[in-house]
């Protein structure tokens, strides 16, 4: 099955996921989906990055009865971060229908998490230890729960958890079903499966080959406002031939082919709303030449065989790992050399990592071209382009008498440059990095100094702000400055060209499972 609309799911978890932007199910979502609907107990052998989490979670949500306010459902994980994780992808596929979700873990407000569980919560993701501790209270009823998952379960094994599993396990209904996922299947993970499962499904996710060496992989770190301007800085850097842009949805494919044609760009949209006629005209003209950018979604792009490909742009970042290494294979082919370029956002950060750690490559970081490298690029062009109007028979006497008109206050040369930058200028946004305006912040020269809320009352050591830092924005350990860390607060200085970064991948986030608010700080008192 290549759609969702293909698994009978209602109306509601169709619109959730595809507000989240999920056009196909990934392979393990194909083969998990129908599974879990049937009632049937799965194994599953996928890493993250292969779209797990939709493969359990979409069916749980459907099978979710909103006439009941019980916990009919508990996922399992290693840490808290994948609890808070698989609990944001289920919240947000399961907004339409209202579904609750709570993530449970250790180092947080136990009565906070009691007072959440009073309210009336559908789905439990946790912890072994910290859920253990609610159904020991009896907090947490299990009586209802139908469907429970073991994410990561070769992790939580590895991590000494098995008592704990099997003491949750007591709490849980015999007749319920049972869905485990594991990257790697060691005898204690079989004997568990024996133990507890009936009859269950194997789906296995192969990942074959990766990646292909000829292909250039280069990402940019961009601020999802200036993402339009930063992509055609790029453009107008690189020595595109035929690129193929791809975006999340289709309303993202309509807004930027529309964007990059009236920036002047030979681009067209190619997505699944289109007639077959207009896909037809668009893919027509990509393979004459006539539109160098096909801007399209995964599923638009499928069947696509364009060997002049040059370049491949991830203007967003694909939401599973399978999914850009097929966007990547679009160049590169029959032994010519491609480019694949990433625009990554803060929140995309550790999306990215998760390509890099499951593709094996290592995506070199590169910065935006200045507006002076564009222009020294863009000179040949321009010359090219001026040339050929002179050459040509074109009526120019309105142009004539205006320049002779300013010949008389200013020189040639003034009148020439001034009307190249009306021509070329617009192209170009000159200060695509400097969004924020931090003002004094009190920090070292060329550093940017921050506010943190959190500091030794939720367990924060300056090693780990240091590397939530570095992995949420993608900068080197060594880049992160001065830390301090108090009872309740903290400071850190980051360098000025990352600051803006740096502050969109922090500001709202969670360190150590508590929620972080991020701002510039107040200038020292200096007296």
């Amino acid at each position: 099955m290549n759609r969702f609309d293909q698994f009978q799911l209602s109306d509601v978890i169709l619109k959730g996921i595809y507000q989240i932007g999920f056009e196909e199910p990934s392979p393990i979502q194909s083969e998990c989906i129908p599974a879990v609907l049937r009632g049937e107990d799965v194994i599953g052998q996928a890493q993250t990055g292969t779209g797990k989490t939709a493969a359990f979670g979409i069916p749980i949500l459907e099978r979710i009865d909103l006439n009941e306010r019980s916990i009919q459902s508990i996922i399992m994980t290693p840490t808290r971060e994948l609890a808070i994780q698989v609990s944001e992808e289920l919240r947000k596929i399961g907004r339409p229908k209202r579904v609750k979700t709570l993530p449970i873990y250790g180092g947080q407000s136990i009565g906070r998490q009691i007072k959440a569980l009073q309210q009336g919560v559908h789905v439990v993701i946790g912890t072994p230890g910290r859920l253990l501790d609610h159904l020991r209270r009896g907090t947490i009823d299990a009586s209802h729960v139908e469907v429970m998952v073991l994410d990561e379960a070769d992790e939580m094994l590895d991590m000494g958890f098995i008592d704990d599993i099997e003491q949750v396990f007591s709490f849980v209904p015999k007749q319920r079903q049972l869905l485990l996922f594991s990257a790697t299947m060691p005898p204690s993970i079989r004997q568990l499966a024996q133990k507890y499962m009936h009859k269950p499904k194997y789906i296995t996710v192969n990942r074959g080959e990766i990646t292909v060496p000829v292909i250039r992989q280069i990402y940019y770190r961009v601020l999802d406002s200036y993402k339009v301007d930063a992509l055609c800085r790029i453009l107008d850097s690189e020595e595109v031939d035929l690129a193929i842009i791809f975006c999340r949805t289709k309303k993202g494919v309509d807004e930027l082919s529309d964007s990059l044609q009236g920036r002047g760009y030979l681009a067209g949209g190619l997505h699944g709303d289109l007639a077959q006629q207009q896909r037809d005209r668009v893919m027509q003209a990509f393979r004459n030449g006539e539109i160098e950018l096909l801007v399209a979604t995964d599923v638009a792009a499928r069947g696509i065989d364009v060997g002049s490909v040059s370049h491949v742009i991830n203007y967003d970042i694909p939401q599973d790992v399978e999914s850009y290494v097929h966007r990547i294979g679009r160049t590169g082919r029959a032994g010519r050399k491609g480019v694949a370029l990433t625009l990554v956002t803060p929140r995309e950060m550790k999306q990215l990592r998760t390509i890099e750690q499951e593709t094996g490559a290592k995506l070199i970081a590169s910065d935006l071209p200045t507006l002076e490298e564009v222009a020294a690029k863009q000179q040949e062009s321009w010359m090219a382009q001026i040339e050929n109007v002179i050459q040509s028979e074109l009526d120019m006497s309105l142009f004539e008498e205006m320049i002779g008109e300013l010949g008389k206050k200013f020189s040639l040369e003034k009148v020439t440059a001034a009307s190249l930058y009306l021509a070329f200028s617009d192209r170009f946004v000159k200060n695509i990095d400097m969004t924020y305006n931090f003002g004094e912040t009190g920090a070292s020269p060329g550093m940017v100094r921050f506010f943190i809320n959190v500091g030794r009352n939720a367990n924060l050591r300056p090693q780990e702000l240091a590397k939530a830092i570095s992995e949420n924005a993608g900068i080197g350990l060594r880049q992160v400055g001065k830390i301090n860390i108090y009872d309740r607060f903290s400071f850190v200085e980051v360098p000025e060209d990352v600051a803006p970064f740096v502050y969109e991948a922090l500001h709202q986030s969670k360190i150590n499972g508590s929620r972080v608010n991020m701002e510039p700080a107040r200038p020292r008192n200096r007296s």
